[in-house]
C-alpha cells in the first residue's frame, strides 16, 4: 500500500549526511531527519494507534513538524495538522471533528499526548489516508479534505514532471505546512534530496536576507507575499536581490495578475516566476504558467498539468464554448477521498466525475484557462452580476496603485454596493476623483465602484491570502449609507 512516510525514508539513506531541513534551532541531516521520524513511530505504536487512526498534529514550520509528519505516517496514522499557535478553541474544534485521540507534543519528555480516552471509530473514508488539511468553506463552517497516499504521491510525480526539482534544490519555506501547497513545496524537497529553510512567518526584509544568506534557489509564496516585497524600500531591497540566488518564485493560492507579474519582472528581473493554480481538494497544482511562458500566457491560470482534465459549465453542468464564463470543472486522479463525516457534501462537490471548483472561467481557444472570480464572490448590484476579480485587477493596473481588493457589502436599496480598497505605491498618492475617471474609462457603468477606501495594506486572512470577507466586515461597520 502506498505511504509517503515510507517513500520519502527510502530516499534518506541516500543522502544521510546532507542537510535536509534547517530552521530557527539549526540544521537537520537526512539521518537525523529519519531518526527523529522513528522515535514518533515507536511512541505513537506505544500508545496504541490504529491503522488509518486521526492523529492530531500542531506545527510551527519547524524540522520537529516534518519528522512528526513522517512518523505518523510510518505508524499507519493519518495526519491532521493544526497551526501550533491557533487559538485554542479552533485547535479544539478541529479535535472535535476528528475525534482525535492522540496528539503530536514534540516535548522532551513526551513525543505523543493522550486528548481522549479512547480512538473514534473506524471510518472508510480514512482507509490510506495520509492528511485530514481542514479549509474554509463558504458557509465560514471549516471542512475536512481527506487526502489518501495514492493521490498525493501521484499529484507529487506530476508536479515535479513541471518543475524539476533536484538535489542541488534549495528552497525557502514560509508558507506554513498546515496548507497544501507548503506541504508539497517541502515534501518534494526532501524526495529529491534537497535542503528546505523552514521559517514560521513571513516577514519581506527577512526573506529577502535568508535568500541572500543561503543562497536559496527556490522560494513558495502568494502574490500578497509578492506585495509586500515590492512595497519595501528599493535602497534596502536592491542590494539583497542583486546579491541573492534565487531562481525561481513558485506562487499560487490566489490571482496571479498582470500588472503584478510585470512590477515584479522590473523588480527580480532574471527570477523565473511559475504561477500555479489548484486547490486542496486536487492536492493542490493543477494549473501551471511556466517561466517561459509568463508573456504569452499573462494574466491566465495556463494549462491544465499531467492528468488533469477540466471543462468550464454552466449552473446545468453542460459544457460551455471557448470563451463563456462558467464554472471550472477538475476530473483529476489525484483528488480527495472526501469530505469528513459530510457525504452530502462530499457529493455536492461533484458532477459527472468532475470536482466542482467554485471558480468561473472561461477556456481560451490556446488551452489556457483566464479566472473571472468566484462563483459566491460575485457582487449583485441591483441585478446586475460583477465579478469583483475583474475589478480587482483593473484597479491594480492603474500607475499609482499598488494593490487592489474590492468586495459586495449589503446595500438596502440596490442589494449590494461595490467597495473597493487601493493601497497606494510607495510615494505615491491616489486621487479618487482622478481615479474614478479613469475606470469609467476602462469599464462599463454597472461595475463602477461606489465607494473607494485608501489604505496602507489589504486586509490577511489566516492563510496569508487576501481576505474579501474582511474588507466587507470593515465597509459594513464604516456606516457608508446611500439614498435612493
Amino acid at each position: 500500500m502506498a505511504n509517503l512516510g515510507r517513500l520519502l525514508l527510502q530516499g534518506f539513506t541516500r543522502s544521510a549526511d546532507r542537510a535536509a531541513l534547517n530552521d530557527s534551532n539549526g540544521t537537520v541531516t537526512y539521518r537525523g531527519l529519519a531518526d527523529m521520524a522513528a522515535a514518533v513511530e515507536r511512541a505513537l505504536r506505544q500508545a496504541g494507534l490504529n491503522q488509518d487512526e486521526p492523529v492530531l498534529l500542531p506545527v510551527a514550520n519547524e524540522a520537529r513538524d516534518a519528522a512528526a509528519l513522517i512518523g505518523v505516517w510510518l505508524a499507519g496514522g493519518v495526519a491532521v495538522p493544526v497551526a501550533r499557535h491557533a487559538p485554542a478553541s479552533a485547535i479544539d474544534g478541529v479535535r472535535v471533528a476528528t475525534g482525535a485521540r492522540l496528539c503530536v507534543t514534540n516535548a522532551a519528555d513526551e513525543l505523543v499526548g493522550k486528548i481522549a480516552d479512547k480512538a473514534p471509530p473506524y471510518r472508510p473514508l480514512l482507509g490510506g489516508a495520509a492528511l485530514v488539511v481542514f479549509t474554509s468553506g463558504s458557509t465560514g463552517r471549516p471542512k475536512g479534505v481527506v487526502l489518501s497516499h495514492r493521490a498525493f504521491i501521484g499529484k507529487l510525480e506530476a508536479i515535479d514532471r513541471v518543475l524539476g526539482f533536484t538535489s542541488r534544490t534549495r528552497t525557502l519555506l514560509v508558507l506554513q505546512i498546515t496548507f497544501v501547497f507548503g506541504m508539497w513545496v517541502l515534501l518534494l524537497t526532501l524526495l529529491k534530496g534537497g535542503t528546505a529553510w523552514m521559517r514560521a512567518g513571513f516577514e519581506p526584509l527577512g526573506a529577502l536576507a535568508a535568500l541572500k544568506d543561503q543562497r536559496v534557489s527556490d522560494v513558495a509564496v502568494v502574490p500578497t507575499m509578492l506585495r509586500k516585497f515590492l512595497a519595501l524600500d528599493e535602497k534596502l531591497s536592491a542590494p539583497l536581490i542583486a546579491s541573492a540566488a534565487l531562481e525561481r518564485i513558485l506562487t499560487g493560492g490566489e490571482p496571479f495578475d498582470r500588472a503584478l507579474s510585470a512590477r515584479l519582472r522590473d523588480f527580480m528581473p532574471d527570477v523565473g516566476v511559475v504561477d500555479i493554480y489548484g486547490l486542496t481538494e486536487t492536492c493542490s497544482s493543477d494549473f501551471f504558467v511556466t517561466a517561459d511562458e509568463r508573456e504569452a500566457f499573462a494574466g491566465t491560470i495556463g494549462r491544465p498539468g499531467l492528468g488533469v482534465q477540466f471543462r468550464i459549465a454552466d449552473d446545468q453542468g453542460r459544457e460551455l464554448p471557448a470563451g463563456t464564463a462558467g464554472e471550472l470543472h477538475i476530473r483529476t486522479p489525484f483528488v480527495m477521498n472526501g469530505y469528513l463525516d459530510d457525504p452530502e457534501l462530499t457529493r455536492g462537490a461533484f458532477a459527472d466525475g468532475y470536482f466542482r471548483t467554485g471558480d468561473l472561467a472561461r477556456a481560451r481557444a490556446d488551452g489556457c484557462v483566464e479566472l473571472a472570480g468566484r462563483i459566491k464572490d460575485q457582487i449583485n448590484r441591483g441585478g446586475a452580476k460583477v465579478s469583483p476579480l475583474e475589478l480587482d485587477h483593473l484597479l491594480a493596473q492603474h500607475p499609482a496603485v499598488a494593490a487592489a481588493l474590492t468586495a459586495g457589502v449589503p446595500d438596502p436599496i440596490v442589494g449590494e454596493r461595490i467597495h473597493a480598497l487601493v493601497v497606494p505605491r510607495a510615494n505615491a498618492g491616489v486621487d479618487e476623483k482622478e481615479l474614478r475617471e479613469w475606470v469609467a474609462a476602462r469599464i462599463e457603468k454597472f461595475k463602477w465602484p461606489d465607494v473607494y477606501h485608501i489604505g496602507h495594506q489589504l486586509p490577511i486572512g489566516r492563510t496569508g491570502k487576501v481576505d474579501r470577507n474582511a474588507l466587507r466586515d470593515q465597509a459594513l461597520s464604516a456606516g457608508v449609507r446611500f439614498q435612493a
